[in-house]
């Protein structure tokens, strides 16, 4: 499946700790468009538990018919994470650049880039 940076998937998280996002949720492609197919791709989950705010790497986006969000979720850049091409799933929508430009901050941050 062709995937783009800044889009929205429904994603098939694998079960692990309670720490970490699991099961069906959206999240946003990471990766960056340029990087040769690889069986893997940077993903970051959404969550609509706004108590997910408390964590650095996070912020909220609105839903709108571009991103096809339903609620107000947040982007849990913390838990970004390489998952398996076969647990992408359907497209939502895609980011707006000012919503990419966030979460570019937020894993520059992260990862000291």
């Amino acid at each position: 499946m062709k995937v783009r940076r800044g889009d929205i998937h429904w994603i098939e998280f694998p079960g692990s700790s309670t720490r970490e996002q699991a099961g069906r949720r959206p999240a946003i492609i990471a990766q960056a468009d340029s990087v040769p197919l690889l069986p893997t791709v940077f993903v970051v989950p959404l969550t609509s538990n706004p108590q997910a705010t408390r964590f650095p790497g996070t912020f909220e986006i609105e839903p709108s018919p571009a991103n096809g969000l339903h609620a107000r979720s947040i982007v849990l850049a913390f838990q970004l994470r390489a998952i398996d091409r076969m647990r992408v799933g359907d497209r939502l929508g895609s980011l707006d650049s000012p919503d990419i430009q966030r979460l570019d901050d937020q894993l520059r941050f992260l990862l000291s880039l």
